[in-house]
């Protein structure tokens, strides 16, 4: 299947980072201790990008601290 080609069952640590709704990831990168989303959980902020991104954790220092905790 589609699926297990582009993400096989042999990647132990998984990180989806969605700038939209985190809804529906955790099919993909699944529930465990080795899967991390980053992503929108609400809607309706108004400000400037970098704010809302900030506010959401889509930043480059929050995403490199999820994968490093993710490979510990």
């Amino acid at each position: 299947r589609y699926r297990e080609q582009v993400l096989p069952p042999s990647i132990g640590v998984r990180l989806a980072i969605e700038a939209g709704s985190t809804m529906g990831w955790e099919r993909y990168v699944g529930n465990s201790n080795n899967a991390a989303i980053c992503g929108l959980t609400g809607f309706g902020l108004s400000a400037p990008i970098e704010d809302v991104m900030s506010e959401f954790g889509l930043t480059v220092d929050n995403v490199v601290d999820k994968v490093t905790g993710l490979l510990k």
